[in-house]
């Protein structure tokens, strides 16, 4: 398990997870697919500026504190998503990428990138054996790329950070959803610019259910709540501001959208889908009164067994799915999120959000003793080793690598045996620097951290794991849905940005 004042202390040493880096992109020509429905696959593809590029004065400190009062505002829900057609079985969704204005502080719109105009981006609900088509159409000035974060799919759905969805084409993605249930996102994934895009908005939650999570008792309906947690960068207009690699100035903290909201709550149970969809901001999450947090699934669904605990750590692109009984306060009591991962003044970053318990309500929920049952991991068929590491001497132009070497489209980096499993151990090979690995197409299980079993919470399928500076983690998949290539990469984004990006070829 996961040491918090080693999680802190490694925060408090590199600035909340990050190399402070000095990397200037270099715009690069946008590719042109072949017709409307294509995708280009070759490099080095468009790589974006940053949007504050050398030259330009520094916006100052982070506004948002300043212009956002605490708890002020209601926690929206991201809108769900209806399917344009459910003709065959299929539920066909059109969703457009654009560039839009929203309020994301009071009375002053900003620019964001956008899903169907949402930001954060709206909520697909699936159910596993029932395929999912989305029609995605870019209408912004610059490629893109749609990954389905956690998902089972064929490699030309996958949305490979080299096949770009050039702006005013759309692309077609199939997902078959032949996978349990789990709490999926979809996010840009185009290589050098995902940083900025996935910073700007593009980012949504994809809900996949099955059986087998619908037959239990679980909080449901208006007491299943999905919350993005991220953090953000405000001039003084309310305008967001991106650099790459700037975790000191990012002090406002966003759920759903909006800085630091109020929540409001009955007194009963209450199923919370938190998703960190940060750049690079770790969360440690706990009830400011120290109250228990059941714990129930991670990245790819439930957990075995419920795991009561006092605090929540995330990092970025990981999921835990949690349950809080909200009925140990009495109305008009409210009760704070807190996060005590700096960097940033703890006065902002902080605090998350506050529920507020509003009223009494009927309960018919309950957590079981049994959630559900993993299949037993199979002897592995192969072992690897992975090493992360990004440049810590100072350099103008650190590189993101992993086994040495920083990300090449062109090659194979690990070739899989389709129907094989493989355990993977991942190590951080960085003295200061915090990361985290995300593998595409599999769910895998945890085996040990630094040589010791997984805690509770790492005990079931996961696709995103961390690594603090000098961690190891053994991790076994198993290989037996689609083929083709498919990335793994730090998802910390500014370092997959950077090439902390690597390609495994199944077949």
């Amino acid at each position: 398990m996961v040491s918090r004042r080693r999680m802190i202390g490694a925060a408090l040493a590199t600035g909340g997870g990050v190399l402070l880096m000095r990397t200037t992109l270099r715009p690069a020509a946008s590719l042109t697919p072949a017709g409307p429905d294509a995708a280009d696959r070759h490099g080095p593809g468009h790589v974006h500026e940053s949007a504050t590029p050398t030259g330009q004065p520094d916006p100052g400190p982070d506004a948002g504190p300043r212009l956002a009062g605490k708890f002020s505002l209601a926690m929206p829900l991201p809108p769900v998503l209806s399917p344009v057609s459910t003709d065959g079985g299929t539920d066909t969704y059109a969703v457009t990428m654009l560039q839009v204005h929203t309020p994301i502080l009071p009375g002053r719109p900003a620019r964001v990138l956008a899903y169907n105009g949402a930001f954060p981006g709206p909520v697909i609900r699936a159910r596993s054996g029932r395929p999912v088509v989305v029609r995605q159409t870019n209408l912004l000035d610059e490629p893109a790329s749609v990954h389905l974060h956690g998902a089972s799919v064929p490699a030309d759905s996958d949305g490979d950070p080299m096949t770009l969805i050039a702006a005013g084409r759309t692309r077609t993605y199939t997902y078959p959803n032949d996978q349990s249930h789990a709490n999926l996102w979809f996010h840009d994934h185009a290589h050098h610019a995902e940083s900025e895009h996935v910073y700007r908005g593009l980012a949504g939650f994809y809900l996949l259910t099955d059986a087998t999570e619908a037959a239990l008792p679980l909080p449901s309906g208006r007491y299943d709540l999905p919350i993005a947690l991220r953090d953000a960068r405000f001039d003084a207009d309310g305008n967001l501001v991106y650099r790459m690699d700037d975790p000191f100035n990012r002090t406002t903290i966003l759920a759903n959208g909006r800085p630091w909201p109020r929540v409001e709550v009955a007194a009963r149970k209450y199923r919370l889908r938190l998703l960190n969809s940060s750049n690079l901001r770790f969360f440690s999450l706990k009830l400011e009164d120290g109250g228990p947090i059941t714990q129930i699934g991670s990245d790819g669904g439930l957990l075995e067994r419920p795991h009561v605990t006092d605090t929540v750590d995330l990092s970025p692109g990981e999921r835990a799915d949690v349950v809080i009984d909200f009925s140990r306060y009495r109305v008009g009591t409210g009760v704070t999120l807190t996060n005590a991962m700096p960097p940033g003044p703890p006065e902002h970053v902080g605090q998350v959000l506050r529920f507020d318990v509003t009223r009494a309500a009927h309960d018919p929920s309950s957590v079981p003793a049994r959630l559900r049952t993993l299949p037993a991991l199979p002897e592995p068929d192969r072992e690897r080793t992975v090493v992360l590491q990004v440049d810590e001497d100072g350099r103008a132009e650190p590189r993101g690598m992993i086994d040495g070497k920083t990300y090449d489209p062109d090659r194979v980096d690990a070739a899989i045996t389709h129907g094989t499993s493989e355990v993977w151990t991942v190590t951080n090979a960085n003295k200061d620097v915090p990361h985290n690995f995300h593998l595409h197409l599999v769910q895998f299980r945890v085996l040990q951290r630094n040589g010791q079993p997984p805690g509770p919470e790492e005990c079931g399928l996961k696709d995103t794991v961390r690594l603090l500076p000098g961690e190891s983690v053994r991790l076994q998949a198993v290989f037996d849905t689609y083929r083709g290539r498919y990335p793994y990469h730090c998802h910390l984004l500014d370092h997959s940005a950077m090439g902390m990006m690597a390609q495994m070829e199944i077949s």
